[in-house]
């Protein structure tokens, strides 16, 4: 089996996003030498070669990297490193890389930091990869939070959970994300952290919803105590092993982005609780909130699973069958405890 060097490891960004952005940063303060960074908008990358930073997200974060390293050609940047880093909404995914094939990335590490599930093949991205990819399990590993980009770009400590079926391979990569700001969490709980990633998104969209609806801190709180049983009860079903809840790749990654300010879900909530339409929220925020499509796919898997998921079924019925917010909140107050 083939393991990461502790001393070189060149490393692919695939996206250009502010998770993107924020993990350039980390590994670019940490000092490696090898970090190539894929854009699929070309005059995005000349700006960034010129100017030293991405004009539309965590625009005050400087980019260091030699001017050769940052492209829109998926090829060369995938060909030049050891370790791809997916950080583009998954809904995107699939066109990203379609035209890659499974030698693309034969012999390389991937590594997933996106929160969201493959829109009508109801997949999380492991289960993409393998099955589109044929990516042995041991060499696909999970970044997951509790972590916002907006908060590692002022350098604020944060902590990454990186899950691995492979131990030593998630150490090793782990080790390179360490620094003043960044502390890492080691988990083999591949499927476990990416189920509750996406789940927590749905969460913040009905976090934002009752906020928007002007339900206090109170409410907030039961909703959120709430929603970590009913992802419990789904990440057992879905996938059954021992695991703790309440570890920070769970319970904290849902509180952050229930609670948080920088939390595109819970702004986009916010949004329809206060009566914008799915599609206006969409086109006023400019930006993905994972959460739209992750219920639809965890509602349709659940149809499946059978698991009790009251919040799930609220967000969905807002969202997708067009039910006033209001009237099933108030619906949805009547399941909580």
């Amino acid at each position: 089996m083939h393991i990461l060097s502790t001393q070189h490891l060149p490393v692919a960004v695939i996206g250009g996003g502010s998770w993107a952005t924020a993990i350039i940063k980390i590994l670019s303060d940490n000092h490696l030498k090898e970090v190539f960074w894929w854009h699929r908008d070309q005059s995005a990358v000349a700006f960034i070669k010129k100017y030293g930073h991405n004009p539309k997200y965590l625009s005050s974060v400087p980019i260091i990297l030699p001017a050769a390293h940052i492209s829109s050609d998926l090829d060369y940047v995938i060909a030049e490193a050891e370790i791809i880093i997916l950080a583009v909404p998954a809904a995107f995914l699939k066109g990203a890389l379609a035209n890659c094939t499974p030698g693309t990335f034969h012999g390389k590490k991937i590594v997933s930091a996106i929160k969201g599930m493959i829109p009508g093949q109801n997949q999380l991205i492991a289960e993409y990869m393998q099955t589109e990819f044929h990516l042995p399990g041991d060499d696909f590993i999970v970044l997951t939070g509790p972590c916002h980009a907006e908060e590692v770009a002022l350098e604020k400590l944060s902590y990454l959970t990186v899950a691995a079926t492979d131990f030593e391979t998630g150490d090793v990569f782990a080790k390179h994300l360490n620094n003043r700001y960044i502390k890492t969490v080691i988990s083999a709980d591949v499927y476990g952290t990416e189920y509750s990633a996406v789940l927590k998104n749905v969460i913040a969209i009905a976090s934002g919803i009752c906020h928007g609806l002007g339900y206090g801190d109170n409410f907030q709180a039961v909703l959120v105590s709430n929603a970590i049983q009913e992802i419990r009860r789904f990440v057992d079903k879905a996938y059954p092993m021992e695991r703790d809840i309440n570890d920070s790749a769970y319970l904290g990654d849902l509180l952050v982005t229930a609670y948080s300010q920088f939390s595109r879900n819970r702004t986009f909530g916010t949004m329809l609780g206060k009566g914008y339409s799915v599609q206006s929220a969409q086109l006023e925020m400019n930006m993905i909130a994972e959460g739209y499509y992750a219920a639809q796919a965890v509602f349709e898997l659940n149809q499946v699973f059978g698991v009790y998921m009251p919040i799930l079924d609220a967000v969905y019925n807002i969202m997708y069958n067009l039910a006033v917010p209001a009237h099933e909140i108030e619906l949805l107050t009547t399941h909580l405890s």
